[in-house]
């Protein structure tokens, strides 16, 4: 189903140049005072081609697009940026930790061919916001590269892909080697034989694909390849047009970890956080764990114990301004029964029902404000979520247990979607290891 082809990679003159100081997380998760830090790192540090400053004087001539085909080209021509002689799958391994758990992820950086998402073949789980996809098609237009992988998974429940490009490792040096500015490792393995490029290919051919992140990246190449054909007319099928770069990671990887997505709100009536409990008792039993300034750590981990504790029974968390309790919210039971219009695989999503429950019927939310990403804004971190309130930053945080990778796979195999950012895979895959051209 899916083709998945080895590349010829641009990637960074590690001979001259120090890759800890030029790689980057995607653009999505880059705050203003990051996208400030990482262009003092390093001037050829990656942010100058994926997330570049906007200048006073900018237009449709002159503008952080197309600075950034300026860097990519000069970059190439001056040898910091080279392109692989040979074409090669790129096997990564990232360590990290979460909550003092040591993990590592696996992945493997190749050509996916672009399919339709009604084929089947790729499959997406999450819904996704127009002004960034045109944002991204700004960037791909002007530089014509893909800067940074689609994070993506594959079924593999035998481990066969998996453990065949671990034996393969076992025997190699990485080829580059370092830990970035989070204290995350990284290694990097080039595959160049012709036999490991055919059983991947081979393999793979019987999966489908599912986004796990860059939903806006995947559905921009869709568009940018739509855009290549008005102009050109039908591509060849070689043409990399019809390819995207993706990071793939076997759903049986044991250092997959989804974090969940809290959620911050701002804007809110007084009257809705007055009257918030009691329009939630309908659908939900309510246990408040109140507070004062000397035991809220204590009632703190108590309430994020229980909140984990809860996960089967769709328990959410809330803590809002001018309240001194943290709140418990589990859901009743029958309620999802009576819950028909809202299809089966997304009934199991806590996601589904603050979207649906919560935001839209209880707080009154319209499209237009579950669409507004300064109303709405994400964390992984309890404790931050529970600092912004206490600073006045939001009005209200509602906390989530992380959606499990079997929902995500039974959404998307539905073909349903989920609201936006159900899922947080952590860590994000970093942007700089290997670069697609993507001019003919």
């Amino acid at each position: 189903m899916a083709t998945v082809l080895p590349f010829k990679g641009i990637r960074y003159n590690t001979d001259t140049l120090d890759i800890a100081k030029l790689v980057t997380p995607p653009y999505d998760v880059i705050s203003e005072e990051e996208q400030d830090a990482y262009h003092a790192c390093h001037p050829q540090n990656i942010i100058r081609l994926i997330l570049g400053k906007h200048l006073v004087d900018d237009d449709h001539a002159h503008n952080r697009y197309t600075r950034a085909a300026e860097c990519y080209e000069t970059w190439q021509s001056q040898k910091y940026l080279k392109r692989d002689d040979v074409p090669a799958l790129y096997f990564t391994a990232m360590d990290f930790s979460v909550e003092d758990k040591c993990y590592t992820r696996y992945g493997l950086v190749a050509l996916v061919k672009l399919e339709r998402f009604d084929s089947g073949v790729v499959k997406p789980h999450e819904k996704t916001f127009t002004n960034v996809k045109s944002e991204r098609l700004k960037l791909m237009s002007a530089c014509h590269a893909n800067f940074s992988p689609i994070f993506a998974l594959y079924p593999d429940t035998d481990n066969t892909i998996f453990n065949a490009l671990l034996n393969i490792i076992e025997k190699m040096p990485p080829e580059i080697e370092f830990e970035d500015s989070k204290k995350q490792a990284h290694r990097l393995w080039r595959m160049t034989a012709p036999d490991v490029h055919a059983f991947v290919e081979k393999a793979m051919s019987e999966k489908s694909i599912f986004i796990a992140d860059g939903h806006h990246r995947y559905e921009t190449a869709l568009q940018y390849l739509e855009l290549l054909e008005k102009k050109k007319g039908t591509l060849s099928p070689s043409h990399p047009g019809n390819y995207i770069m993706m990071y793939l990671t076997s759903m049986e990887d044991p250092g997959l970890v989804i974090l969940p997505a809290h959620r911050q709100l701002t804007s809110l009536p007084d009257a809705h956080l007055n009257d918030f409990l009691s329009n939630l008792s309908q659908y939900f039993t309510i246990k408040t764990l109140p507070f004062d300034h000397e035991n809220k750590a204590t009632v703190m981990a108590q309430f994020i114990k229980e909140l984990k504790a809860g996960q089967s029974l769709h328990t959410l968390g809330a803590y809002y301004k001018n309240h001194s309790a943290f709140v418990l919210l589990t859901l009743k039971p029958g309620i999802l029964d009576t819950e028909t219009q809202i299809e089966a695989p997304l009934r199991d999503l806590d996601v589904t029902l603050l979207t649906q429950i919560i935001f839209e019927r209880v707080l009154e939310f319209d499209q237009a404000t579950l669409d507004n990403e300064k109303q709405i804004t994400y964390t992984t971190s309890i404790d931050e979520a529970v600092q912004n309130v206490d600073q006045g930053k939001c009005d209200m945080v509602m906390l989530l247990n992380p959606t499990q990778i079997e929902q995500v796979q039974d959404v998307a195999n539905a073909g349903l979607t989920m609201p936006r950012k159900s899922t947080y895979f952590y860590p994000k895959v970093i942007t700089g290891l290997v670069v697609n051209d993507l001019s003919e």
